[in-house]
């Protein structure tokens, strides 16, 4: 692997995980304000937005990754989960794994979210499962974070 290639790399993930952590802060307030009464429809709605920008900030972050290591993913219907499924693996001589089976299982959950706030013009979203999702998300940072550092440690230490 090409040293300067590497650097370039390195500095696309850091720039994608400062996105990240900026949508957290925005996911943070958003749960100071759902927990208010009485709960509105915009706040609800925000709170879903910022979560589906989340999803999309990680996929970025794992599209970078594929595309780098040349993970190829079939670009079907099922190409969202296995983007997230490959990024479990760890690739002898490759890379290591970008996130653990639990932090796979929280992103899971999030991606799903994602498809139905990107469907849900027709029948807006539940306020409880929003409110739900997003004290959760909050809750699985650090361990997502922890394994985002883990990789790019692993990476830095191969320059």
């Amino acid at each position: 692997m090409e040293k300067e290639r590497l650097i370039v790399f390195l500095s696309r993930f850091e720039k994608t995980n400062e996105i990240i952590l900026d949508i957290y802060d925005n996911l943070t307030q958003k749960v100071q304000q759902l927990s208010k009464e009485p709960v509105s429809v915009e706040s609800v709605e925000s709170a879903g937005y910022w979560m589906h920008n989340l999803y999309c900030a990680y996929e970025d972050l794992f599209r970078l990754v594929a595309a780098f290591f040349e993970n190829t993913i079939k670009s079907d219907g099922l190409f969202h989960k296995q983007l997230l499924r490959t990024m479990t693996l760890t690739i002898p001589g490759i890379r290591p794994s970008v996130i653990s089976e639990m932090s796979f299982k929280y992103l899971d959950e999030l991606r799903g979210f994602r498809h139905v706030f990107r469907h849900a013009y027709s029948y807006g979203l539940d306020d409880e499962r929003v409110i739900f999702l997003l004290r959760r998300i909050i809750k699985q940072k650090e361990s997502i974070l922890s394994d985002l550092k883990l990789f790019k440690d692993n990476i830095t230490d191969s320059i």
